[in-house]
């Protein structure tokens, strides 16, 4: 059973006006102190909460598991963790993929924060932006680089199930992932074309680094990407999601999606030749609509219904999924998306019963704590 984990970045922010806040020194510092105030035996002698680019969030990573019910957990868990140290703190957590108010965000400190600041200008400094990150175990590179150079055509769909950021700068995008469009800013985001091996993979990424654009493999920000850190496939498609429940819905998908493209490798089935060009037009697509407009089916490249989409990816996967014990609640998770809409309709429904964009902010940090949509 190949293991998986979820990354999943917060935004901090005021309790009274839903806007961000440059606390996550704060906030770390409280988890800092959790930690050493357990007594031996007591807990956990570590967290998992770390900065990010922008001092109005931060991220925490789960522990790979093999269970989905073990992974609701985890993200549950250090949601709670993360609206405790932020109260700390004097601040909410919300799982925003970008701020409904106007912000502007401050550069975290770091050798590495301020050769990004400096390199990229503007915009590094707009790029307040939070995303979910999946890993899944493989078992070598050459299986990792057959597996993205397989996934390639599905991962818009995840960016539109995902969709999680229609405000910017205080006014509705016209998106439901503006969050997507903001990253691909970076030289380095977006879809890639096939690799072919592990070797041309690694190829590609000396020779990138070899530009001087980029400042190190962290800075390789594929859609989805050999991790450098760990034996695992990492796909960055995902706006970070309101409710828990679905990133554990987006995990058990990629995982799927892992497991099929390697068995089509291992039987000798090549990837879909589909352009770069086309994948761009499809996650452009996927952020532009969300789940409420029209998609691009993975299979034919042509312009489907959102639950054509959804349905195309589900069948792709289903064989793996069952394999898995994912297969109902996969079923049961895409049924109610589709019925309830992701983060995209859930803040825009808010607008429209709250009355202003800071308070969708701070009904949003509720709902990352757990309470009802």
């Amino acid at each position: 059973m190949r293991s998986v984990g979820v990354e999943e970045e917060m935004l901090l922010l005021d309790a009274d006006s839903g806007e961000p806040l440059a606390l996550s020194g704060a906030v770390l510092a409280a988890a800092d102190r959790s930690v050493q105030a357990q007594p031996e035996g007591g807990g956990p002698r570590e967290h998992t909460f770390e900065k990010e680019l922008q001092k109005e969030q931060v991220e925490f990573a789960t522990k790979p598991v093999t269970e989905m019910g073990e992974l609701l957990e985890e993200i549950t868990r250090w949601r709670a963790e993360a609206a405790r140290h932020a109260a700390a703190a004097g601040a909410l957590v919300a799982a925003l993929g970008t701020s409904p108010l106007p912000v502007r965000p401050s550069l975290n400190t770091g050798p590495r924060y301020a050769w990004l600041g400096e390199q990229f200008g503007l915009t590094a400094q707009e790029q307040l932006t939070c995303g979910c990150h999946v890993h899944v175990s493989v078992e070598s590179d050459e299986e990792g680089v057959a597996v993205l150079d397989r996934i390639r055509p599905w991962l818009p769909v995840l960016t539109a199930m995902s969709a999680n950021s229609p405000f910017w700068q205080g006014e509705d995008s016209g998106y439901g992932s503006y969050r997507s469009r903001v990253w691909n800013r970076l030289p380095s985001a977006g879809p890639t074309d096939a690799f072919g091996s592990a070797d041309r993979y690694h190829e590609q990424v000396r020779a990138m680094l070899d530009t001087g654009v980029l400042r190190d493999e962290g800075m390789m920000y594929f859609d989805a990407r050999l991790s450098a850190a760990y034996p695992t496939v990492e796909v960055r498609v995902a706006d970070v999601c309101l409710d828990a429940s679905t990133p554990v819905l987006l995990a058990a998908l990629v995982r799927g999606l892992v497991e099929t493209a390697s068995r089509a490798w291992r039987d000798g089935q090549p990837p879909a030749r589909i352009g770069t060009g086309l994948l761009r037009l499809a996650a452009w697509r996927a952020g532009r609509s969300g789940l409420d407009g029209p998609l691009i089916d993975p299979g034919t490249m042509r312009e489907t219904s959102p639950e054509g989409a959804v349905g195309a990816l589900y069948a792709h996967v289903r064989e793996a999924l069952a394999d898995h014990g994912d297969d109902e609640r996969v079923r049961e998770g895409i049924a109610g998306l589709l019925e309830r809409g992701n983060g995209a309709r859930v803040q825009r429904g808010l607008l429209r019963t709250e009355g202003s964009l800071g308070a969708v902010a701070t009904r949003c940090a509720e709902i990352t704590a757990g309470a009802p949509a």
